[in-house]
């Protein structure tokens, strides 16, 4: 889940100034955490408070995105979703927006099996975004993150997610020029699995999916999440990234991946 808080992080200074390349500079200190960051960790903590016990996930979850979010209220919330985190009775309000699959990497990461990283995604999810395109979106890339650190190739990824969720059937050189913003799951989800499916590392995901233009933290949490899963992360990109969070949200992200190693310690299948 670091990558989708690092892809978040080195996307934050292109969201509303799109760059339509992949060469810039990876890290800069314009670069900062988003609300995209804030609810990962609110969902790793989640997890981590349930202990493998999953009948109270939504309301762990609820309370974790609350607590985190009321925190670091600046962060750039949607309207809705500021109202939810400010309700004392927060309720789900049908909402398919792309912040239900840019949070949603834990779910990936902790699942034992395909069907717990769908049954997962949908705990976390349903709780504020229960439209059905955002719970697709959120299961999606869960599942793409499951099927990624266990050691299916790329194309068998690309199968899957065609088969099960999106018609994935263009490239991002074909859609650069005229691709813009957006925050639906349905409009960004695809975009984002194409820019991990296209990839050759962790890096060039996601100057890949920044390369687009559009919701771009969002774009490269989402497809940060994925290319840890299947690539493994840097050192030294780890390192710079947590470097760019409070100490507390630092220390959630390494009890998280204590606790959730990426499971494949070999090279990842391509094929």
């Amino acid at each position: 889940m670091l990558g989708a808080i690092i892809g978040d992080i080195v996307g934050s200074r292109f969201e509303w100034h799109n760059i339509k390349t992949k060469e810039f500079d990876f890290f800069s200190p314009e670069c900062f955490f988003t609300d995209d960051s804030v609810m990962t960790i609110a969902l790793a903590e989640a997890i981590l408070a349930s202990g493998g016990q999953y009948g109270d996930l939504g309301r762990l979850a609820v309370g974790s995105m609350r607590a985190l979010g009321l925190k670091y209220g600046d962060r750039g919330y949607g309207g809705m979703f500021k109202g939810w985190l400010a309700s004392s009775d927060p309720k789900p309000y049908h909402s398919f927006g792309n912040g239900a699959a840019m949070r949603v990497s834990p779910c990936g990461f902790a699942a034992k099996t395909l069907e717990e990283a769908v049954l997962l995604s949908r705990l976390v999810t349903e709780v504020s975004h229960d439209h059905p395109e955002g719970i697709k979106g959120a299961e999606a890339t869960a599942v793409g993150i499951f099927l990624a650190r266990t050691g299916h190739g790329l194309a068998a990824i690309r199968d899957h997610l065609s088969r099960n969720y999106y018609p994935l059937d263009f490239t991002l050189d074909s859609i650069r020029a005229d691709y813009a913003f957006n925050e639906t799951c349905q409009e960004t989800v695809p975009q984002a699995i194409e820019a991990f499916l296209e990839s050759s590392g962790f890096e060039d995901a996601i100057r890949g999916a920044i390369s687009i233009g559009g919701d771009s933290d969002t774009l490269a949490a989402i497809t940060g999440g994925l290319a840890e899963a299947f690539y493994g992360l840097p050192d030294e990109l780890a390192r710079q990234g947590l470097g760019f969070l409070d100490p507390p949200l630092a220390r959630i992200v390494d009890d998280f991946r204590a606790a959730y190693p990426r499971a494949a310690q070999r090279p990842p299948a391509r094929d």
